[in-house]
């Protein structure tokens, strides 16, 4: 009789722990062109062929068969678009094959998962299921998170717009402009709005040049701010006054006006942006083009460490608990990927990986003393290359095949990455050329991918046990 209480009571805690905790909230984090809508392409693609066509080792629940699928469900939040995957799917159907378009706004993704939990017991052949939201939102506005944590005064001490020679360059007109005017000075609205104008332009053309700290985001993407005055602000360059000084200016001076929009920017923009979607997350991936800020040279690789290093430090990262859960929502698994791992040669890879946790080296320290588990990868969501080798005298020597996005066939060995931060006596006597490539053709059924079953186990997998 005891054991068989004591096997009731092992059944019914496995019952109540597959009952809890049936919905993760992920959300696809990156900067722009890092390839949030291909991983979110292909993780929908991946899940619903679960089973089938999809190749899913890495992942436990489907390489032992108990991953059943996966199906769309319809969203809980009407005013939020749905994330494009069909659309997405058709552009990677096309003849010839393109890349989907970029993100431009919000949008979510709700899936409902079927799996066998891998338990013995009574129940052990009966499916459970888990709910997963995905969420999906534009890398430029992501951005301007680091700005709840400054004034406007900190941030025109912070901003990098003339450190290194290609940003000066980039925004000397402005520069310029902005220099000459006075703090003190009555603010001029057709003034200040042309400046805003030409600090924009400088932001895109650093954006077209593949820099990465890039402020405020909605700057790039403004959606339906588009001419508000909410955007006609801008960071005074190398102000000499005291703060308290400054402070102290009349509210219709040229800081008093800059810094007020600025408040504003902050409380109505990005504080409901954050309050509303990060503050909701269970888990995270953070998505890095590393090899195209190594192409992209020097200045713009150490802007992309100073720029990941600022939105780190912008997440809530910790265990979660019933209570945090309800009072102060925590991501408590965290995965960092290296995108675009089929650009180099699979001998490559762990380079890739090396590299990208050097360039996250403090913020990984700080995730590591608080104890959140965090794992660094690098993937490809969506395969266009395959691993070749050609002869060099008696030497075989590792190569790809592909297509690049002119629709040319190519063999090339793109080049080695640096397992660690390149020095300025590196980048001198190496450059980079990793070229980019168009999706394969006649895909249908699941995706080539790279890794893309690692990440979806480290994310969800220990949600289909």
């Amino acid at each position: 009789m005891a054991a068989l209480h004591d096997t009731l009571g092992r059944e019914l805690g496995n019952l109540l722990e597959r009952g809890r905790d049936r919905q993760l909230r992920l959300a696809v984090t990156g900067l722009s062109q890092a390839g949030k809508t291909a991983f979110l392409t292909s993780l929908v693609n991946q899940l619903r062929h679960a089973g089938v066509e999809a190749r899913l080792d890495l992942l436990p629940a489907a390489r032992d068969g108990r991953l059943l699928g996966a199906r769309r469900l319809n969203q809980p939040d009407l005013g939020v678009p749905r994330f494009p995957y069909d659309p997405a799917m058709q552009a990677l159907r096309d003849t010839p094959p393109r890349w989907p378009d970029p993100t431009r706004g919000i949008s979510e993704l709700r899936l409902e998962l079927r799996y066998r939990p891998a338990r013995s017991g009574w129940l052990r052949g009966a499916a459970s299921h888990l709910t997963l939201d995905l969420f999906d939102y534009p890398g430029e506005w992501l951005l301007d998170l680091p700005l709840l944590d400054q004034d406007y005064y900190q941030w025109c001490q912070t901003r990098p717009f003339d450190q290194g020679e290609q940003r000066r360059e980039v925004f000397a007109e402005w520069l310029a402009a902005a220099e000459a005017l006075d703090p003190a000075a009555e603010a001029d609205e057709a003034v200040l709005a042309e400046l805003a104008e030409a600090y924009a332009q400088g932001l895109r053309r650093a954006k077209q040049l593949g820099f990465s700290q890039l402020q405020p985001g909605r700057f790039l993407l403004p959606g339906e701010l588009e001419g508000a005055p909410v955007l006609q602000f801008f960071p005074l360059p190398h102000l000499s006054k005291p703060r308290e000084e400054l402070e102290a200016l009349p509210d219709s001076s040229v800081y008093a006006t800059l810094a007020t929009r600025f408040r504003y920017y902050q409380k109505q923009v990005v504080q409901p942006f954050y309050r509303e979607h990060f503050r909701r997350f269970d888990r995270q991936i953070v998505l890095v083009d590393v090899l195209g800020a190594l192409n992209a040279g020097p200045e713009r690789f150490e802007d992309l460490s100073r720029a990941l290093g600022e939105l780190m430090q912008s997440f809530s990262y910790g265990k979660r608990s019933l209570l945090r859960r309800l009072f102060t929502p925590r991501i408590d698994r965290l995965a960092i990927a290296a995108t675009k791992a089929d650009h180099v040669t699979p001998d490559q890879h762990d380079n890739l990986v090396t590299l990208l946790n050097s360039l996250l080296k403090e913020p990984l320290k700080d995730l590591r003393f608080a104890d959140v588990p965090v794992k660094a990868l690098s993937l490809a969501a969506i395969r266009t290359t395959w691993p070749r080798e050609v002869n060099q005298g008696k030497t075989r020597l590792p190569a790809l095949r592909g297509t690049t996005l002119e629709g040319e066939d190519v063999l090339v060995y793109p080049g080695d990455v640096p397992a660690a931060l390149p020095d300025a006596a590196f980048w001198q006597r190496q450059g980079f050329d990793f070229p980019r490539f168009r999706p394969m053709p006649e895909v249908s059924g699941a995706l080539p991918h790279i890794r893309m079953d690692a990440a979806i186990d480290w994310l969800i997998g220990d949600k289909l046990t």
